[in-house]
């Protein structure tokens, strides 16, 4: 008789979802290469908070039922072998400033400039432009403290 098959709920980042129908004794690579050809190595499986990692194991051996949801993560970027060559790193992709690490020092920066510019010309600030530095300097240290704290 032939092994019975059942249906996997594929579920992805953006809520939609797609049936996969496999045998228990699938592997995981098995259900990548099916659903996913040429993607392999960006898609990721999770089940029940695992991340899948073998892809020799089989569907049978992870317990999953019929209906089973398997969150299904693609990396937009495949793993590259690393770069070769004395200008490896001018790729313009992985050479671009990331913006938001710069925020805080830059945001810190700008908060003390201001504050030099209250001690040093007192007279071109008003009270209640003083009042909005000070609680913008509260409000950003609160923010920073809860943010960074871990």
């Amino acid at each position: 008789p032939a092994e019975p098959t059942m249906v996997l709920r594929l579920k992805f980042l953006n809520d939609t979802e797609r049936l996969a129908r496999v045998r228990p004794s699938d592997t995981v690579g098995a259900l990548k290469s099916a659903y996913f050809p040429g993607q392999e190595q960006q898609v990721r499986l999770i089940y029940q908070g695992q991340l899948l990692r073998d892809d020799t194991q089989s569907l049978a051996a992870l317990h999953l039922a019929h209906n089973s949801v398997l969150h299904c993560h693609i990396s937009q970027h495949s793993p590259s072998p690393a770069p070769a060559g004395p200008h490896a790193s001018a790729d313009p992709v992985h050479a671009a400033l990331n913006v938001g690490s710069l925020m805080l020092p830059l945001f810190v920066l700008m908060l003390a400039v201001l504050w030099y510019f209250q001690l040093q010309y007192r007279h071109v600030f008003t009270a209640t432009a003083t009042t909005f530095l000070a609680g913008l300097t509260l409000l950003f240290s609160f923010m920073a403290f809860t943010m960074y704290r871990r």
